[in-house]
């Protein structure tokens, strides 16, 4: 049986992809398990399944091939769940009925947990004339708040959080507005925000040029280029947001550009996708593929790559097959193209492990280099499938070999495809693996440096206390057991050490051969001059990235992942600092202790004769103040026992933890059909909602939503603060540690594992 590397390796298994029962009984009894139902789910759509059976199990096994985590959790289940990631939605139409059916799709495909991107460029701006109803549009802003309240309100219902991105174009008239939305950190909390970055647009910076804003071919206003890149980077310099997404380039490059035009990408970017377009991921393990660690004749097995590549492509393509949809649409999009995003993890461990530097110009070689062998598999392998069952129903031999982005391919591929088709219209991506990489053991994450040698993990437990382990990276682990004690050597830098120009030129030199896009995080220094931030944008731009997405440590989003202090010593020690994230969330509810911290509340109706007296008690975990339950006491019995199901029932969400605040929402919602009353100035439409807004006003006190008082908006992903103490960012929504740090444009939990992107 398969021995986990560390326990937080397994906790993942356990937690996110180990098949069990309604009741939680285990049905996967190891991971072996797991791979079996993997292996013969992809296998089931092959004339020889057992023959396929037995080779997917060999990529899965050791954790060589690394599925995206909705395959691994859902294949073989007998489950109707979609098996892809992400999803761009269909364009926007311009007008109210097309807006709200666009908002019904979304909302169908997120509580499938299917991650969403969005154009909002197609929506006309803020005080556009609205032709027949006399009135002026409110902009485009206004319906991503709408999207907004979406997604928090399905993730209230309980469903699994689904991320969405939202790119506008750089010449659309709101486009400040957009850049400037994350400023409000209340305001469009669930959704990653880039913008579509033109060629003309670029040429126009470098020139200093004069720059138009347009919709329907009305120029609304000219500014000066340069003014408004300016914005976008002082704006992701302070607040992380928005990237940048060099739209043009990726259409340019784009295999289809022959029969779609791409304008968003799903949340984390690494797939430019057409209306309707479905992510379709997986990973190959390279620090798994790596023969002699750390000796002189250290190197990657390229045989043995080729053939884990050949093998995933198939399962990728199979998946396509087995796959369900939230949408028709979907479906037949997929299956029109076959688009898969074959991707890696763990390439900082296996160039750590053969002696090269990351972000160095060997290192930048290297990559390339196994990023074309990865490229030059993935495509023979797609031909063999073509040849065996069929190219993608939209290939066109001359329009698919004259795109940009096979210029390059070797001659011997591009004749191959010519003479055979191609079965997936593009197959390489990069996409974030923060969770599947700790289920690996620990490896790096995607083509990201190693973020931390050795970290502390603290581990919430259901009485609320926490328990502590280290976490160790996998090659540095590789490194103690051959070396014990040894010093690491120079050439092991990490992310709170490289400069940014080095992320910069790795990410470039592994788009080269990904014909779909990169999602990474180029991690820049808190005390970094404007002018050189603005730099790696530019440089981005220079090296031929299709896209940049930075995290500098700031006031608004928090900082990176604390280094353990018992972790091997980097070249330059990493500070230590806070993390970005959100509200507690449990799987079982928490015990009571014997004594609680409240306050208690009178509240007079209008009409009544006796008051109502609320008490909210407060439980205090790891110094963090969270409402625990609620009891209500009246002497007037009528309210007996409409108060006491409420009280329980309240209480009974409280003690689950999440994002609780959608009881003061439901709450205030309430309408009593004979009349609300007047109460400190404001109509409140019932006792009911009279409750919601004493509840309310107790959560913003102890600091669990934001707010100034009762009947005013609150937000239901507001920071939870110590008492007694400043804020110390935000915490992790799936298990409220402070271990948040930015892994490939996604806020990514060290603690469990837990991403907002997935």
């Amino acid at each position: 049986m398969t021995r986990f590397a560390a326990p937080i390796a397994e906790q993942i298994w356990d937690m996110k992809y180990r098949l069990k029962a309604q009741d939680g009984t285990a049905i996967d009894g190891s991971v072996e398990d797991t791979w079996r139902r993997i292996a013969r789910a992809m296998a089931a759509v092959e004339k020889d399944p057992a023959h396929w059976e037995a080779k997917f199990y060999h990529a899965l096994e050791d954790f060589k091939y690394l599925p995206a985590g909705r395959i691994t959790a859902g294949a073989g289940t007998g489950r109707a769940v979609t098996l892809f990631n992400c999803f761009v939605m269909g364009t926007i139409p311009d007008n109210m009925g097309g807006i709200f059916d666009g908002l019904k799709e979304a909302a169908l495909t997120m509580q499938q947990g299917g991650g969403i991107g969005y154009d909002f460029s197609t929506i006309r701006p803020r005080g556009a004339e609205v032709k027949g109803v006399a009135a002026d549009a409110s902009g485009p802003l206004s319906f991503m708040d709408v999207w907004d309240a979406m997604c928090r309100t399905i993730m209230s219902a309980g469903s699994r959080r689904g991320a969405m991105m939202a790119t506008m174009r750089c010449d659309h008239p709101d486009i400040e507005a957009f850049i400037e939305a994350k400023k409000d950190p209340a305001r469009l909390r669930m959704f990653n925000l880039s913008v579509l970055v033109t060629d003309p647009f670029m040429a126009a910076v470098k020139a200093d040029g004069p720059w138009e804003l347009v919709f329907d071919g009305k120029v609304y206003r000219t500014l000066q280029a340069r003014d408004l890149w300016n914005k976008i980077m002082r704006n992701t310099f302070d607040f992380a947001e928005p990237g940048v997404i060099f739209i043009d380039r990726i259409n340019a490059m784009n295999n289809l550009s022959y029969c779609e035009t791409i304008a968003a990408t799903n949340p984390c970017g690494e797939q430019p996708l057409p209306p309707y377009g479905a992510c379709l991921l997986g990973s190959i393990n390279l620090a798994a593929l790596v023969t002699n660690a750390f000796a002189a004749n250290a190197a990657l097995d390229l045989s043995a790559l080729d053939d884990l590549v050949r093998t995933a492509v198939r399962m990728m393509d199979n998946v396509v097959d087995a796959s369900r949809f939230p949408l028709p649409q979907q479906e037949a999009e997929a299956q029109a193209k076959r688009r898969i995003g074959l991707g890696v993890t763990g390439l900082a461990d296996a160039l750590l492990m053969i002696g090269a530097r990351y972000g160095s110009e060997e290192a930048a070689a290297i990559t390339e280099r196994w990023m074309h062998a990865i490229a030059r598999s993935s495509y023979l392998a797609s031909v063999d499938l073509a040849r065996e069952k069929g190219a993608f129903p939209l290939f066109d031999a001359d329009k698919y070999l004259a795109s940009g982005a096979l210029a390059e391919m070797d001659a011997d591929v591009r004749d191959a495809i010519r003479q055979h088709g191609i079965r997936n219209a593009l197959l390489t991506s990069i996409a974030p693996t923060g969770t599947i990489s700790l289920y690996a053991g620990n490896v790096s994450s995607g083509i990201e440096p190693v973020f931390a040698y050795a970290y502390t993990r603290k581990v919430l437990q259901k009485d609320g206390s926490r328990t502590e382990e280290e976490v160790v990276d996998y090659a540095v682990r590789l490194w103690r057991e051959k070396f014990g004690d040894a010093p690491l050597p120079d050439h092991f830098v990490n992310a709170q050490t490289l400069p940014p120009l080095d992320h910069v030129r790795m990410q470039a030199a592994a788009q080269k051969w990904v014909d779909s896009s990169i999602s990474k995080t180029i991690n820049c220094p808190e005390d970094i001059s404007f002018d050189d931030f603005q730099q790696v944008y530019m440089a981005a731009w220079d090296q031929g990235c299709k896209g940049c997405t930075t995290y500098r440590p700031n006031d608004v989003t928090g900082s990176v992942l604390t280094v353990s202090e018992t972790s091997d010593k980097t070249p330059s020690e990493a500070p230590a600092a806070q993390q970005d994230g959100e509200v507690i969330y449990l799987s079982e509810p928490l015990d009571r202790p014997a004594a609680l911290e409240g306050a208690t509340y009178k509240l007079k109706w209008p009409g009544s004769e006796h008051a109502l007296y609320i008490t909210v008690n407060d439980i205090i975990i790891s110094g963090h103040r969270r409402p625990f339950e609620v009891f209500i006491n009246s002497k007037n019995m009528e309210h007996f026992a409409w108060t006491v199901a409420l009280t329980r029932m309240v209480s009974a969400v409280f003690r689950r933890g999440g994002d609780i605040s959608f009881v003061v929402e439901e709450l205030k919602a309430v309408f009593d059909p004979r009349g609300g009353a007047w109460m400190e100035g404001k109509y409140i439409p019932s006792i009911l909602a009279a409750i919601g807004g004493v509840i309310e006003r107790h959560l913003i006190e102890i600091g669990f939503i934001e707010g100034e008082g009762m009947g005013l908006k609150s937000d239901p992903q507001a920071e939870v603060v110590a008492i007694g103490a400043t804020p110390r960012g935000k915490s992790c929504s799936s298990c409220g540690s402070y271990d948040m740090r930015m892994v490939e444009g996604c806020m990514t939990c060290a603690s469990c594992g837990y991403s907002k992107c997935g």
